[in-house]
């Protein structure tokens, strides 16, 4: 990982209050360019990131993940094919508002993530009202977060919690594919996916914009996922 220069791994910067100094300086720094900055959280193996980034060229795309074995692949799949538009950032997603500023990311993509089932967990979960409100601090207004899920709870969840904060829905569904099995964004299927597939899961997908100004709430007392 240490050699591969798609790779950002800050090592003990992670605490709250410090800026990175790619905070910011992404496209001047890294992609060289102004094109829309996208982000995938949670990346693992990277097939999203560098699946998206071959279909659009024309935008820059970030995979985040702790987990620098998964992510290995995802940046070597990147240099193999010459993905100059594809960079791998190494770090809790807790801390991803100490590396980029405001207004910096046009998009967010959350693909098959851990769902935390239970209430207890629900604070952990990426599209909890902690964690989206964290992405209003550089997503720009109305930017889109899309969520791919075989889990139901969280699908339900994030559902019911887009609605209750009244933000827009781009679109929703409990089974993908059977409704647009042709999308060429949507259709780019990672591993764990088509394990789900094989095995006769159906797949959830919920797409929304996040309005800058409005503060989520899920009505409850918010806690920092611990």
């Amino acid at each position: 990982m240490e050699t591969f220069r798609n790779v950002i791994q800050p090592g003990n910067i992670e605490d709250f209050g410090v800026s990175h100094p790619l905070k910011g300086n992404w496209n001047k720094e890294v992609f060289c360019n102004s094109n829309p900055l996208v982000l995938e959280l949670a990346c693992g193996r990277g097939e999203y990131t560098t699946g998206l980034a071959s279909r659009f060229p024309l935008n820059n795309y970030v995979g985040i993940d702790i987990k620098g074995a998964r992510m290995w692949r995802g940046a070597k799949t990147a240099i193999e094919n010459k993905l100059g538009n594809v960079a791998f950032l190494r770090i809790r997603i807790e801390f991803i508002s100490s590396f980029f500023a405001e207004d910096e990311v046009d998009e967010i993509w959350i693909i098959f993530p851990d769902p935390q089932p239970g209430k207890k967990n629900s604070n952990k979960r990426l599209t909890s009202p902690w964690f989206l409100n964290n992405y209003r601090n550089f997503l720009k207004n109305n930017g889109i977060i899309h969520l791919k899920t075989d889990n139901i709870e969280l699908f339900d969840y994030t559902a019911a919690l887009v609605a209750g904060n009244d933000l827009e829905i781009i679109r929703r569904t409990s089974d993908l594919y059977s409704d647009n099995p042709e999308n060429e964004i949507l259709s780019i299927r990672t591993h764990y996916e088509k394990s789900f597939l094989s095995k006769g899961l159906k797949i959830n997908y919920i797409s929304f914009r996040l309005n800058k100004e409005k503060v989520i709430t899920d009505g409850t007392t918010e806690k920092q996922p611990q």
